[in-house]
């Protein structure tokens, strides 16, 4: 059978990530990426072992080998980037968010229909089996009726005052910077799991350094030095280290959700707890192969990442047999698996129901972002 080949935009932290799960399909071929410049896309296809490089991801965009884009730039690029991509006829993954602001995102969706193209948003999140048998679960009435949601999103990667990133340059990144950057991923979850909606919104935000020291030299080249204030820039910060936003979902059922970026220790911890009127359950991504499932008159117990002891929806997300552990990398080729077979099955021809989330999931999450946004500038609640 034939490969579909596939270029990736972006080689910072994710890009490489996805070309890893990728390579670990065995019917992907990564054909192709693209950086900021012609010397950086080379050196990073030599360390990678890809054939071709652009310095330009317009010429990537070109290349009549490439089946998929992957686009793993900053979200400044992500709309532009895709709109060339589906223009171009290439099936497109892209990064969250899928845009700056949601009237984009609705004409990225209209404009993939238009081509009859395969879309999706890298919420891989989601793929954690244990997720999916939260899903099942509620999907068969084992925890009854939804009551309440809480949970949270903690980094500790932007801890100090001069920890810095694009991402936390409005230009680049947005309006928002946590919520939309790590709470995207614990909202997109949250819904996929429950099957119930989010509709009214409450927020707070807070921004502890409202002045960060930006490097002015790029990190390679000081990398375990010692600096000195004269190393440093002083720039104002606009978006939110931190946020709690109270939720109410469509059903009835009330929830909580805080991100914050400065939170020591916390290297990438998201917490899930579901509430329902038979019993509970909680999910630890630090501990990804668990799920903590609570009853009011009988045990509490642990469920231990098991094929063969789980619904057949969180089965079909489970490589390894049960004790043979897995986590994030195993997110992304979890999500290229459904990705890629609906490629390779021409499910976007057929009009197939995807099991990956879309364009249209990318829409949904800017649209909560937006609202949680608006709200933490009004201070008070808004509804969807």
């Amino acid at each position: 059978m034939e490969k579909i080949r596939t270029g990736v935009i972006g080689t910072g932290f994710i890009g490489p990530t996805h070309i890893e799960a990728l390579r670990r399909l065995g019917f992907v071929d990564v054909v192709a990426l693209a950086d900021i410049d012609d010397a950086t896309a080379k050196a990073k296809a030599e360390q990678l072992s890809i054939g071709k490089s652009y310095g330009d991801y317009k010429n990537l965009l070109a290349d009549p080998e490439v089946d998929v884009v992957h686009i793993c730039s900053p979200n400044s690029f992500h709309f532009q980037m895709a709109k060339e991509a589906l223009l171009a006829g290439k099936h497109v993954v892209c990064e969250k968010p899928l845009t700056m602001n949601s009237a984009e995102a609705k004409e990225l969706i209209a404009l993939a229909k238009e081509k009859g193209l395969a879309n999706a948003v890298h919420f891989n999140i989601r793929f954690y089996p244990v997720i999916h048998e939260a899903r099942a679960m509620i999907q068969n009435g084992e925890l009854g009726t939804i009551f309440a949601v809480n949970g949270s999103y903690q980094q500790d990667w932007l801890f100090k005052e001069t920890d810095y990133s694009w991402r936390l340059e409005p230009k680049f990144s947005g309006d928002s910077r946590a919520v939309a950057d790590i709470g995207s991923h614990w909202l997109d979850s949250v819904e996929f799991m429950t099957g119930v909606k989010i509709d009214k919104v409450c927020a707070d935000f807070a921004t502890f350094y409202p002045i960060r020291k930006k490097p002015l030299k790029p990190v390679e080249t000081y990398s375990g030095k010692v600096l000195t204030p004269d190393d440093y820039a002083d720039v104002p910060i606009n978006t939110e280290d931190y946020a709690s936003v109270l939720l109410k979902f469509d059903n009835g059922a009330h929830g909580s959700m805080t991100v914050n970026q400065v939170a020591a220790g916390r290297k990438n911890r998201i917490w899930f707890e579901i509430y329902g009127s038979k019993k509970s359950i909680a999910i630890d991504t630090e501990r990804p192969n668990e799920m903590w499932i609570g009853e009011r008159d009988e045990a509490n117990h642990i469920l231990l990442r098991d094929p063969s002891l789980m619904h057949r929806e969180a089965a079909q997300v489970i490589s390894y047999p049960g004790g043979h552990n897995e986590g994030f990398p195993d997110t992304i080729k979890q999500f290229a698996t459904k990705f890629y077979n609906y490629i390779r099955t021409e499910g976007y021809k057929t009009g197939a129901t995807p099991e990956f989330p879309t364009f249209e999931a990318g829409l949904r999450e800017l649209q909560l972002c937006e609202a949680i946004v608006d709200s933490a500038k009004q201070e008070k609640w808004l509804s969807l």
